[in-house]
């Protein structure tokens, strides 16, 4: 289980042994069975998790519908990361697609790998660095793009969270109705 999280820690910086024991000290396995909440709006953020195995989404209500933010699926961090910094309560929720399993820290843990770890600070900036590049390209695609060019931008970015996330989270996602991503898809279909 650690073996993915140690890979992921090692694409950014070099790990020793007794930094990889840190590690293993500081996250705890948690299980989330379809349909859980890691967080939910309005209720305190107390943790960020990697995601080990399975998929989840981030939505917020916009009036009586889910408005979806982003998905994060295996070997990537959850978390919403302003939220669990700051310690407040979250401004958005996170919920599981598929049975998940993580590995979790709370608060003082980060604190902990931020003062244990040689190069935890840069770890964490370079996870958040990441984060806001995504989160910003997905605002810019929100403004600039029309919805079949936000569909063709998920289907190449996420090609395998095309058959895991059903169609009407990938339709909120992009901004449309159901309906109108499966006459995107027929559109897109019968130009190829």
């Amino acid at each position: 289980m650690y073996e993915t999280l140690f890979k992921t820690f090692e694409q950014l910086i070099v790990l020793s042994n007794e930094e990889r024991q840190i590690i293993t000290e500081i996250f705890k396995p948690f299980d989330m069975k379809k349909g859980e909440y890691f967080s939910e709006m309005g209720k305190p953020n107390k943790r960020v998790g990697f995601l080990v195995e399975g998929l989840v989404y981030y939505y917020v209500l916009k009036g009586d519908h889910e408005a979806i933010t982003d998905f994060t699926k295996e070997g990537e961090f959850v978390s919403e990361y302003h939220t669990f910094i700051n310690q407040t309560k979250s401004t958005q929720c996170i919920k599981a697609i598929e049975n998940c399993k993580f590995l979790i820290m709370d608060y003082s843990a980060i604190q902990r790998l931020y003062n244990e770890i040689k190069e935890g600070n840069k770890f964490g900036r370079m996870i958040l660095e990441q984060r806001f590049g995504i989160v910003v390209n997905q605002l810019l695609s929100l403004y600039m793009h029309t919805p079949v060019e936000r569909y063709l931008f998920f289907v190449k970015n996420y090609p395998d969270l095309v058959q895991r996330v059903p169609q009407y989270l990938i339709a909120a996602f992009i901004g449309v109705k159901p309906q109108s991503l499966s006459r995107i898809r027929k559109r897109i279909i019968h130009t190829d």
